[in-house]
């Protein structure tokens, strides 16, 4: 499973002229599901989304999460966070989840965070989206639950 965090001061997305999901200052989460993920990459995802530190204490210092500043996440699915493109221009998607299996581990991690407290709104699985942001700092994070970075 791989996330690629922002930390937002609001976020949204679109599908068409309707918004779907949105949140205010916390974070936008992209999602990626590979065929090989489980439910243990699910839990690993969770736990690291909902205890990342990386908004500042009163020392101006990475050292509160999403939870203690009462933050929201919006999490829409990327399958393209699994793209390949070391060959050639056309990047190669073989390692993304079917579409089937991926959306439910996508709802998985959207529900582990929701049961930690988390307020979380979503995109639309599957769908063509716009999604809009403010990133705050910026700061941006990528969790591999592989640990390859």
């Amino acid at each position: 499973m791989r996330l690629v965090i922002q930390r937002v001061l609001k976020a949204s997305v679109q599908v068409g002229a309707e918004t779907v999901g949105q949140c205010k200052r916390g974070y936008m989460v992209l999602v990626a599901v590979t065929h090989e993920d489980t439910q243990k990459d699910v839990a690993y995802c969770v736990e690291k989304t909902a205890g990342l530190r990386i908004f500042e204490d009163e020392e101006e210092k990475m050292n509160l999460s999403i939870r203690d500043i009462g933050g929201e996440i919006l999490a829409v699915s990327q399958f393209t966070l699994y793209a390949d493109t070391r060959k050639g221009k056309r990047p190669s998607f073989v390692r993304s989840a079917r579409p089937d299996y991926a959306e439910k581990l996508y709802e998985e991690y959207v529900e582990g965070l929701r049961q930690s407290g988390i307020h979380v709104e979503t995109g639309r699985f599957g769908a063509t989206m716009q999604v809009e942001l403010i990133n705050d700092g910026p700061v941006t994070i990528l969790i591999d639950s592989s640990k390859l970075f």
